[in-house]
């Protein structure tokens, strides 16, 4: 079915891959040591990161705080974080030519946005945008209607809402008696503008089978959110439009690892022969 060209008014290239940037511990979190790493220096390695990353190929990039465990609640997350991801986040969108998202642990959509309006990032992630899940932070609830108002108070309609689907990380037991695609359905309806589709860990992929049934019966763009891989990529792409890739980039595949742009640079190779061989 035709979808809303979201992606393509962003990305501007067919199957966007979009690449992971994980600040470090930021300022108020358990992990954030100034006189180990400080705000300047999380703000370079972000940057330098940012620009491996394009150099490689990728389409876009996320930044996110997720370092900033164990995560806090939305309405518990204090301005020190929000200031903090702003912070780097106009940093890296100077530095490179690329789009920019903005993501907010935990489920912190309110502060995403309010980043993304103030750094002119172009979508944010919400991990749970309707219904709940019980996350490492206990019993986390969708904020689909507090956070499309917040976005028409802002005037930020530019902003695009990234949405997943049964996230990883968490218990959707309370929901289980819905479908993946009942589920993704209810987002859908009630105004996401993109989902993401994951594993239930980070770096693992979802099936194709779901990618694909989520794929035929929404409306809107599906990324897949988690464990794609150079290997993978061409099967999953198959029924996706576009992905977001954080583990795999990094050296030894692991999250807490710097960024590897030789591994970002055979991924991306891969995908483009993938793309000619579509057009």
């Amino acid at each position: 079915m035709d979808k809303p060209p979201v992606l393509a008014d962003i990305f501007h290239v067919s199957k966007p891959i979009i690449g992971m940037l994980h600040l470090r511990p930021l300022p108020g979190s358990p992990l954030y040591k100034p006189s180990e790493i400080s705000m300047d220096n999380i703000i370079e390695i972000a940057v330098e990161e940012a620009l491996q990353l394009e150099a490689a190929g990728v389409d876009g990039v996320q930044v996110e705080n997720i370092w900033d465990y164990p995560y806090l609640k939305e309405s518990q997350i204090g301005h020190e974080t929000t200031a903090a991801l702003a912070a780097a986040t106009i940093r890296v969108r100077d530095a490179i030519s690329l789009p920019v998202g903005v993501n907010c642990h935990l489920n912190a959509g309110m502060q995403a946005l309010a980043v993304a309006c103030a750094t002119g990032a172009r979508w944010i992630r919400v991990f749970e945008w309707v219904n709940a899940y019980v996350s490492h932070a206990g019993l986390t609830e969708g904020i689909a209607g507090t956070l499309s108002r917040y976005r028409a108070f802002l005037h930020a309609e530019d902003i695009k809402f990234f949405c997943d689907v049964n996230v990883k990380h968490g218990s959707h037991f309370i929901v289980s008696d819905r479908t993946l695609v009942e589920q993704a359905h209810d987002a859908e309806t009630e105004g996401a503008e993109a989902l993401i589709v994951t594993g239930f860990e980070t770096g693992q992929p979802p099936t194709p089978d779901n990618v694909q049934a989520l794929s035929e019966h929404v409306g809107i763009p599906v990324i897949i959110g988690s464990g794609m891989t150079t290997e993978n990529a061409a099967s999953l792409l198959q029924y996706a439009d576009g992905a977001i890739v954080g583990s795999y980039f990094k050296r030894d595949h692991q999250w807490k690892m710097p960024v590897d742009e030789a591994i970002a640079r055979e991924f991306m190779d891969r995908v483009k022969e993938f793309r000619e061989g579509l057009s």
